[in-house]
């Protein structure tokens, strides 16, 4: 196993507390799936999302500065062009509460200099992986899962 995919499982083994920017409230979307997947497996999922208050029946945020509890990843469904700006706010986040450690852009999202910003500030980055696919292929050891739409209802 490359250290990559040590550091992804070390990840999802050892951080439960996960803020999703961009959480859809669209229940056919993976931005709705793949974080209500996390949920059935005992991850504590909070949504930002400014757009609606409550999501799957938890209070959603308008910002990461906004969230009271600790958070440990940043789980991020948004284009690859607003990455800068959330790294920007993870960082604000780190200097004011210190608890965020990961940053996980979703499949398809990728900035590598917003990701070398972050890095260089000490936070593990994760870029264009679905964390449901590296789930169950690391936690449930299924290295062909089926889409995250056949797993959750």
């Amino acid at each position: 196993m490359s250290s990559e995919e040590q550091v992804i499982e070390g990840v999802l083994r050892n951080y439960k507390n996960i803020a999703t920017v961009g959480f859809s409230k669209d229940p056919s979307k993976p931005s709705h799936q793949v974080p209500k997947f996390l949920m059935s497996k005992g991850y504590n999922v909070i949504p930002v999302n400014p757009t609606v208050d409550e999501i799957l029946g938890r209070k959603s945020y308008k910002s990461l500065l906004d969230i009271p509890d600790k958070i440990e990843v940043v789980e991020v469904f948004r284009p690859s062009q607003d990455v800068p700006r959330i790294i920007d706010e993870v960082l604000e986040r780190v200097k004011r509460k210190g608890d965020v450690k990961v940053i996980w852009l979703q499949e398809g999202i990728r900035n590598d200099d917003a990701a070398e910003k972050a890095r260089k500030a000490g936070l593990i980055v994760i870029q264009d992986r679905c964390m449901y696919k590296e789930y169950m292929k690391k936690i449930e050891g299924n290295p062909h899962p089926p889409p995250v739409s056949q797993v959750v209802s």
